[in-house]
């Protein structure tokens, strides 16, 4: 069965280590959270809004030790009047048997507001 599991964060600055390490730290965080495997990792699709632009949040994913095989890419968000600024969002496919109601979506930093009701 593959699963999706989301995350957010936020960063302080469009500059490029805050964009890896909040990345990085994010992923590892929904890793961590549900016990995956990076071997049962299918994808992972990182979305930035159009404030973020210094630098590719995959490269920090693509860098960690045993993940140069897991297909990631980036994209931008819509950009919707009002949107939570200087957000990365990241969507990981999963093979899993953990029910989805069992499954742990991680928001960190300022992007808690987006799903209140999944945050830990």
């Amino acid at each position: 069965m593959i699963r999706g599991v989301r995350g957010a964060t936020t960063i302080e600055a469009n500059l490029p280590e805050l964009i890896y390490s909040e990345t990085e730290r994010l992923v590892q965080e929904i890793v961590k959270a549900n016990n995956i495997q990076i071997e049962d990792i299918a994808s992972v699709v990182i979305s930035t809004t159009s404030d973020i632009n210094t630098a590719f949040p995959a490269k920090a994913v693509r860098t960690l030790e045993g993940w140069q095989y897991v297909p990631t890419m980036c994209m931008h968000e819509m950009n919707v009047p009002g949107a939570l600024p200087l957000c990365i969002r990241v969507l990981m496919h999963v093979n899993t048997e953990i029910p989805q109601k069992d499954i742990q979506h991680i928001y960190l930093n300022g992007a808690v507001v987006l799903r209140p009701d999944l945050v830990v």
